[in-house]
């Protein structure tokens, strides 16, 4: 058999999206933060778009009759621009007649020339005065900003009477501490990848553990909890005793065994486990970074009377417009092809972007008014009352494609009556009632958590009882949805929930 290299010929098809499709798909799916980004990034590359500020309402009444700006009323989409035969005439808008181009562009060399010249002759450093430093070191000292644990650990190493030596590897120790307080290598670990002696690294160790917050440096959950107690001196207690030898009946909940282990009564069982989940298992989560996150609602529903107001929120999206500068240099005579091809490829480029941000908001809307429409129960009452809703049955009624709907609800929330709920919240599938009606099971999931929460803890219910409390009520679900339920729900099993 024979090797060889050959060159072949093969034709066939594929789907390219084209940019401006990708980016109409781009403005779609990025929420209202994110869209002022992409709408600022197109502007700097764009010289033709300019965005009208709220002072110019004269302006934009008057541009969003002729197409030119991203009208919030969600009217018709502005129509194209002509570009065959430009329009000669002064725009009205413009507040004075625009110089060319050429007189332009000297504008802005003479405008970076005085900058130039001013930089050049202030080379020397500028003095201030001590008042003056005396105030910018206040301003210094006034920024705050978040300790980490490791930075934290490492202040209380400076306070201690280890010797330099020791101190390197508490560093160390401390470098392999995780965020939430635990050491995550063995000693052994680093006894042999760093030479250090065994003894002198455990040494240090126990120094760290005796550092704030209690049950740093804890290598498991029992020594985390052991700690805990030993550094608030409840080290004979009844919870020490159960933490040192049942830790693992403890995470089993096998009250009754714990009980016979330590000659103890159930009540006194079950009061020191109280204890005990009073504890931190997690004692470095206090100086985890606390990044809060904020949502802008892209549609409000407003209960007006018997019926739901359905609008977007336009006030934070961009207001543009195609500049008039470039307008007249479209008009100009003087300018040659080169320049007009590229105004003239600019501005169609602009239009596109308007037309999106346009479209944008109108798909959102409807979609929104779909959702009130379909979720009038929820919107009156909460979600008990939620429905099944699929993104299929909102694009058929919208009249756009299934994934059109799931670019235009992804990330944006919307802000009702009930509450701020994320749009995807609202399509979930269904659970079929024996009375033929479907019911979401967003709302099936909220009645297993409120039968739960009113069980007698001292004989849990188990799965097969809820099954038949809600066949009870007119709804049929299997016990393994029961228990899948029950999981999502951070619900422990019947097992696990039952006091003694």
């Amino acid at each position: 058999m024979a090797f060889g290299m050959q060159l072949s010929q093969r034709l066939s098809q594929s789907l390219v999206l084209a940019p401006q499709l990708q980016q109409s798909l781009a403005l779609l799916q990025a929420p209202t933060l994110e869209l002022k980004a992409l709408v600022a990034a197109e502007m700097e590359q764009n010289p033709v778009l300019e965005e009208v500020m709220d002072s110019d309402a004269d302006l934009r009444e008057k541009t969003s009759e002729e197409g030119e700006v991203a009208a919030p009323d969600l009217a018709e989409p502005p129509e194209d621009v002509k570009f065959d035969t430009p329009d000669t005439s002064t725009d009205k808008e413009a507040a004075e007649p625009a110089d060319d181009f050429q007189a332009e562009f000297d504008k802005l060399v003479q405008l970076d020339q005085d900058w130039r010249d001013n930089f050049s002759q202030a080379s020397s450093p500028i003095r201030s005065t001590t008042e003056d430093e005396e105030k910018r070191q206040f301003m210094f000292d006034s920024l705050t900003s978040e300790t980490s644990l490791a930075q934290h650990l490492v202040e209380q190493v400076r306070d201690t009477d280890l010797s330099g030596e020791e101190q390197g590897i508490a560093e160390l120790l401390i470098g392999n501490i995780d965020d939430y307080g635990y050491l995550n290598v063995t000693l052994e670990e680093l006894a042999a990848s760093t030479s250090l002696p065994l003894d002198t690294i455990s040494k240090v160790l126990k120094v760290i553990q005796g550092f704030e917050p209690a049950g740093v440096g804890a290598r498991d959950l029992r020594e985390c909890l052991m700690l805990q107690l030993e550094r608030a001196k409840l080290d004979e207690t009844l919870e020490y005793r159960i933490i040192r030898d049942f830790m693992d009946a403890l995470g089993k909940r096998r009250i009754p065994e714990i009980a016979r282990g330590t000659n103890q009564s159930l009540d006194d069982v079950q009061e020191a486990l109280a204890r005990i989940g009073r504890l931190d298992p997690r004692p470095g989560r206090a100086f985890l970074s606390n990044v809060e996150q904020y949502v802008a609602p892209e549609v409000f529903v407003v209960k007006n009377g018997e019926d739901y107001t359905v609008t977007t929120n336009d006030e934070q999206i961009p207001h543009l417009r195609i500049s008039n500068v470039y307008k007249d240099l479209m008009s100009a005579g003087e300018n040659n092809a080169e320049v007009k091809n590229y105004i003239r490829e600019k501005i169609r480029a602009g239009k596109f972007l308007i037309k999106s941000l346009h479209q944008r908001q109108t798909t959102i809307c409807n979609i929104g008014r779909e959702i009130v429409k379909r979720q009038r129960e929820f919107m009156d009452k909460g979600v008990a009352f939620l429905k099944p809703m699929t993104m299929a049955q909102v694009a058929e009624v919208v009249g756009v494609h299934e994934t059109t709907v799931s670019r235009a609800v992804s990330g944006k929330y919307i802000e009702t009556p009930q509450g701020v709920y994320e749009m995807k919240f609202f399509f979930t599938a269904g659970l079929q009632s024996t009375s033929g009606q479907d019911v979401s099971n967003t709302s099936v999931k909220d009645m297993i958590a409120e039968i739960f929460k009113n069980e007698n803890t001292s004989k849990p219910l188990s799965d097969q009882e809820v099954v038949k409390m809600l066949t009870d009520k007119g709804i049929t679900i299997a016990r393994r949805t029961v228990a899948k339920y029950r999981d999502e729900l951070g619900i422990l099993p019947s097992n696990l929930r039952k006091v003694y």
